[in-house]
């Protein structure tokens, strides 16, 4: 039998009884349309994690004063003894360091005329920019000569913006923080919700460092050259595991920690995130891959159920094909057909009822979802092999059924 013929025939057998096809297509469509819904909110979340991870900068150390902890601080003010600018000019003299990004942080209220809002400060260095990737919307950044001498700028995120200056450009425009006047001089470009609990990164205001430290916190002398933290660039190409190593024994030598003796500062490798984050994706990605066998497993064994009855509905019309000429072959291919166009359907059907999943899921939950072609082919031609895999065995009964005894079933 042609294989025109064959899914002709196979199409018509499944027209004439469609409540049965509909649930035979139905283990089918519920483990695709599962399986493509939670790789679409799967890889959304993933593309939103390494979106997040690269904006922080995946070649930078982090470094905080005061002994380890589990897990990264926030970033805000210590009681810990705190670097200096001193600190500053000696880590960035090591030949694998590219940038060195003093900060310090904390909480302030802004205040445009009548509106106020509280945001993150920053106070920090030129450096700053490029060790965190940004980009300015409007406007500028600061430059060297305004770090050192204290200038009264800043540069404000896309939601204190929208918050202060909505419908305006608040480039040029006079704020004030503590009390503090500063001129906006620029806007970063948004860069959106935070992968941990540090919230929205565009709630932010940045002041060079020593504006922040002479004026803001109160021009306190004893804290004037503390720095709270710092963003470390490391080279192209340079070992961040060894540079962490360096950078470790570097620090113990400026803060003349003995042999022995407990750090009393903390290095954060970004890299070590990323490293956790291929780990977690690649055992989610066998978690998924089995869930999806089995799902599409249990949905082979229904469709090879129901060939089974239906091949014992159609004995006599089995019979009475072979008895004008069908061959064995020909009854085959039919009843593979069968199955085959339904786990075909039943895959498309599934697909497209998993897209539609996962768009609900990210309206209503807000969750990120990546919609990939390839997730969809793969779903689609696995559905299409469980068709071939679990049809043969109902195919190849009916096509070894001997057609006297077929035309005398009842």
């Amino acid at each position: 039998m042609k294989i025109g013929v064959a899914l002709q025939s196979a199409i018509e057998a499944l027209i004439s009884n469609p409540l049965r096809s509909f649930l035979t297509m139905l283990g089918i469509m519920i483990g695709v349309a599962s399986v493509m819904a939670m790789m679409a909110i799967s890889e959304g979340a993933a593309k939103q994690v390494d979106e997040q991870i690269a904006s922080l900068g995946a070649s930078n150390l982090t470094i905080f004063p005061g002994a380890s902890r589990r897990g990264p601080r926030s970033g805000g003010a210590s009681s810990d003894q705190p670097f200096t600018d001193a600190d500053i000019e000696l880590i960035r003299q090591e030949p694998f360091v590219t940038a060195v990004a003093a900060r310090n942080s904390g909480s302030v209220t802004v205040i445009s005329g009548q509106d106020n809002w509280s945001t993150s400060l920053y106070g920090t260095n030129t450096d700053y920019f490029a060790t965190q990737s940004l980009s300015a919307a409007e406007g500028r950044f600061f430059d060297d000569r305004e770090v050192s001498s204290g200038a009264a700028v800043a540069i404000i995120g896309k939601t204190v913006a929208d918050s202060l200056f909505e419908g305006t450009n608040p480039v040029g425009q006079t704020i004030r923080a503590n009390n503090v006047p500063l001129e906006i001089i620029g806007v970063l470009e948004s860069r959106g919700a935070s992968a941990g609990p540090g919230g929205d990164r565009d709630d932010v205001i940045i002041v060079p460092i020593n504006t922040a430290r002479n004026r803001i916190t109160g021009g306190n002398p004893t804290v004037a050259k503390y720095v709270t933290g710092m963003e470390v660039g490391i080279a192209d190409g340079y070992d961040m595991t060894m540079a962490q190593e360096q950078l470790e024994t570097r620090l113990r030598e400026i803060r003349r920690i003995p042999p022995g003796g407990t750090d009393d500062f903390r290095v954060f490798n970004i890299a070590d995130f990323i490293r956790a984050r291929s780990s977690t994706q690649a055992t989610f990605g066998v978690l998924l891959a089995f869930t999806a066998a089995v799902s599409l497993i249990v949905g082979g064994v229904g469709v090879m159920n129901i060939m089974l009855v239906s091949v014992t509905e159609r004995t006599r019309e089995i019979g009475l094909r072979m008895a004008v000429g069908a061959r064995g072959t020909d009854i085959l291919g039919q009843f593979l057909a069968e199955a085959l166009a339904l786990c075909l359907l039943g895959g498309v059907i599934g697909s497209a009822l998993g897209v539609g999943a996962a768009n609900l899921a990210a309206k209503l939950g807000e969750f990120p979802v990546e919609i990939s072609p390839r997730i969809a082919i793969i779903a689609i031609g696995a559905s299409a092999l469980i068709g071939l895999f679990f049809g043969f065995f109902p195919a190849r009964q009916a096509a070894q059924l001997n057609p006297i005894e077929a035309l005398r079933h009842e």
